[in-house]
């Protein structure tokens, strides 16, 4: 499902009190999953997911990780097939060996059967029928853990607490030491390791001109940090549900927009993916990697425990 997240997810107010008594839905629906006994894979394997949702930066992350331990396993990267989330499966299958099952246990059977040495799980913390070998969850640093309520209320898929079941957290963005004191308050001994996002294509924007940037992400505002921190010059932006869907009446409509006002047009890698393929495009997008702070000790914290 797209959607754009409420702006009541980041801070409590009416709605959120009126929402509570449906986020007895979600501990539930967690409780039954934890009901079933896991199944425990014979190779290594390691999870990114995510509490909050969306936005968190997983996907970055698991390219990152295949990256940093391609060159000594044979790497497979497992993503559950979702027919909204072109964008990211375009992405993963452009650098890493993936495999898009709608189950993901099935798709792990089918790899240990042949013998593969390590699988990558792009979300799947929530799924309760593997027993992974490392699991990290992922925050960003701007939107935290928002409201910290359950869905429907807020932003979060599990509570807080889950976290003393977890190895490892990936903050992506600035150090946020409210955020790192809720995590210690609830696993005072898990792992915390840092990252943030550099512009790789730099060379290709011309500080001089204005541009029109627009995006359909889980968080908006790491796109737009990115150009403001390279000092690209924003002067509107367009915001789209995350994993949006675009038609070509909401290309027309940028392009419109952009040229009445002689502005350029920017958007996400991620988006662009999705409307490269309509023709007599004149859009730029960012090309982002993630640098990770202390990234040897973090390559040995997962050699460590896979």
């Amino acid at each position: 499902m797209n959607f754009v997240k409420p702006k009541f997810w980041k801070k409590n107010n009416l709605i959120v009190f009126i929402l509570w008594p449906l986020t007895l839905f979600t501990i539930l629906v967690n409780i039954l999953k934890k009901l079933q006994i896991p199944y425990k894979p014979n190779i290594p394997t390691i999870c990114i997911g995510n509490i909050y949702l969306g936005g968190t930066g997983k996907t970055q992350l698991v390219l990152k990780i295949n990256q940093i331990l391609k060159k000594k396993y044979n790497l497979f990267v497992i993503k559950k097939y979702y027919t909204n989330q072109i964008d990211e499966q375009i992405l993963l299958k452009k650098n890493t060996k993936l495999i898009l099952p709608k189950k993901r246990i099935n798709g792990l059977k089918k790899l240990e059967k042949e013998k593969k040495n390590l699988v990558v799980f792009d979300d799947g913390l929530q799924d309760k029928s593997i027993k992974y070998g490392l699991s990290i969850v992922c925050f960003n640093s701007l939107s935290s853990i928002g409201n910290g309520k359950l869905l429907p209320a807020g932003p979060l898929r599990e509570n807080l607490s889950e976290l003393k079941n977890y190895d490892a957290v990936f903050i992506n963005g600035k150090i946020n030491k409210n955020l790192v004191h809720k995590i210690r308050n609830k696993n005072k001994n898990i792992k915390i390791f840092y990252g943030k996002y550099y512009l790789k294509n730099k060379k290709n924007f011309n500080k001089k001109f204005k541009y029109l940037a627009f995006c359909g992400i889980g968080t908006p505002e790491s796109f737009f940090n990115l150009l403001n921190e390279n000092k690209i010059k924003i002067a509107k932006k367009v915001i789209y549900p995350d994993h949006y869907n675009y038609k070509i009446s909401d290309i027309e409509n940028i392009k419109k927009i952009a040229d009445l006002n002689n502005y350029k047009i920017v958007t996400t890698e991620k988006d662009f993916v999705k409307i490269k393929k309509l023709k007599n495009l004149s859009i730029k997008f960012t090309v982002a990697d993630l640098y990770i702070n202390k990234s040897n000790s973090f390559k040995k914290f997962i050699l460590k425990n896979i």
